[in-house]
């Protein structure tokens, strides 16, 4: 309790900043701007910067100081970095982009339009503008193009001594300092050592002797979805990256593991709404944008109960002589929906994280057949009653009963079944298997219930 205060309160804090701010720059008191950001985080003034006209954004942003901008900048939304550099001086320009870690520059660099990029680079010193290009040549989603280079690596042959005081001149300069990567004389990586062991060991020990050799890493070319595994798996700081010859040449930090993670999970949620992003935020993308990705789905939604109309109408003589049957027909196909959906649901999650790495499909598909028998069959003896006591006709009862036992189970068979399949065939699970498992359940699951009505009622 006392933590959901804390957290109640930190948001309370954060609202009023932001109105604050708002009110001093209206009255144009920068001082006060000033003052009041003082001792504020940087992540907490890039969003109370993010709440404000676009009119006071540049504003704000320019009554930071050097060092407090940079770090606001980098957690500001795309679309105001956009905006921002658009509105920079060459200096202004020249400050930020400078002082950014290379990794993060880079992530900037795949949101801005080239003509931005452009710029940004003709402002960037040559050896800035060096490592920047290095991890734009990597593939976007990979270790390599999300690695930082600011690191520390040491041969193997030092002394604990000479290691340390090399840590020292490099400490300050590197987004990386817990770690110490020991590489050999072609910088291959041969292990890595905590600041805890550096400090614990015999000065005249050598670094290789204290260094642990099982060290995980990631190849340049990882997807970055298995690297920000990795790290959660092995309860990591930073993963060290390395080239096709073992030469270290990077690490991926935790903090860009843990925004991996969101961006895969908003990801997968987006696709199974059908409504991708493609890697624009969806609540800044235009209607026409919008529209454009939800129809071609919707589409097929349309179609399928065509197809489903279509099917009633073969029964028409069935619903002409009960029409109580058709009451019932929203009930059948929002269950199995349901079921179907909270099927795919666990079976896509699964595939996403490696939970199911080592399952064999079958044994999965068939534990999720037998839960929609289950549910069909609470479900159905609680219809069965309700039909009896407010109709009072068992037969109709029966039939639904029945009905929904029997699409509960391909519902939910379906929704196991679909994902793997696809997923065999190196299609998206998350973005094919709603459309085609509401189709099946649809389909199906009136052709079952009116041929049950007609089979049960003598029709």
């Amino acid at each position: 309790m006392q933590e959901i205060e804390e957290k109640s309160s930190r948001s309370e804090l954060r609202a009023i900043v932001r109105e604050q701010l708002r009110l001093l720059l209206e009255d144009r008191n920068w001082e006060g701007v000033k003052t009041l950001l003082l001792p504020v985080q940087p992540v907490d003034i890039a969003e109370a910067i993010d709440g404000l006209p676009k009119a006071m954004q540049l504003t704000a942003f320019r009554l930071l100081s050097k060092a407090e901008a940079v770090e606001v900048y980098e957690h500001l939304s795309t679309d105001i970095q956009q905006s921002l550099i658009e509105e920079f001086r060459d200096s202004e320009l020249l400050e930020i982009v400078n002082s950014m870690a290379p990794d993060d520059r880079a992530g900037l660099f795949d949101e801005l339009p080239p003509r931005l990029v452009r710029r940004v680079l003709a402002q960037l010193s040559p050896e800035e503008r060096k490592a920047t290009s290095q991890l734009l040549g990597y593939q976007a989603g990979t270790a390599g193009r999300l690695m930082t280079p600011e690191y520390i690596a040491l041969r193997y042959n030092l002394t604990i001594k000479e290691a340390s005081d090399r840590i020292r001149q490099l400490a300050r300069d590197r987004e990386v300092s817990y770690y110490v990567y020991v590489v050999d004389e072609q910088r291959r990586l041969m292990g890595v050592a905590s600041l805890r062991d550096v400090l614990l060991a015999d000065l005249d020990q050598f670094l290789g002797d204290i260094i642990n050799p099982d060290v995980v890493f990631a190849q340049t070319d990882t997807d970055q979805e298995e690297v920000a595994r990795s790290i959660q798996r092995y309860d990591l700081v930073a993963l060290p990256v390395v080239d096709r010859d073992h030469t270290l040449v990077g690490v991926v930090t935790v903090d860009d593991a843990i925004d991996i993670l969101q961006k895969e999970a908003t990801e997968d949620i987006y696709i199974m709404g059908a409504v991708r992003s493609e890697g624009e935020s969806y609540f800044q993308s235009n209607l026409a944008t919008i529209t454009r990705k939800r129809i071609p789905w919707l589409f097929i939604l349309l179609i399928t109960n065509a197809l489903t109309i279509l099917v009633m109408s073969n029964f028409e003589a069935v619903l002409d002589e009960v029409v109580a049957l058709a009451f019932f027909t929203p009930l059948l196909i929002d269950a199995g929906g349901n079921v179907g959906a909270q099927s795919s649901t666990v079976v896509i999650r699964g595939l996403s994280t490696e939970e199911l790495k080592y399952k064999k499909p079958l044994w999965v598909i068939i534990r999720e057949s037998m839960t929609g028998g289950l549910l069909g069959i609470l479900l159905g003896v609680v219809v069965i009653g309700m039909v009896f006591v407010f109709l009072g006709q068992i037969e109709i009862g029966l039939t639904v009963g029945i009905s929904l036992l029997c699409i509960t189970i391909i519902a939910a068979t379906a929704g196991a079944g679909l994902p793997f399949l696809f997923h065999s065939f190196g299609l998206d699970p998350a973005l094919m298997s709603s459309p085609f498992i509401t189709t099946i359940v649809d389909i199906l699951g009136i052709w079952i219930y009116l041929s049950t009505a007609k089979l049960l009622l003598g029709l």
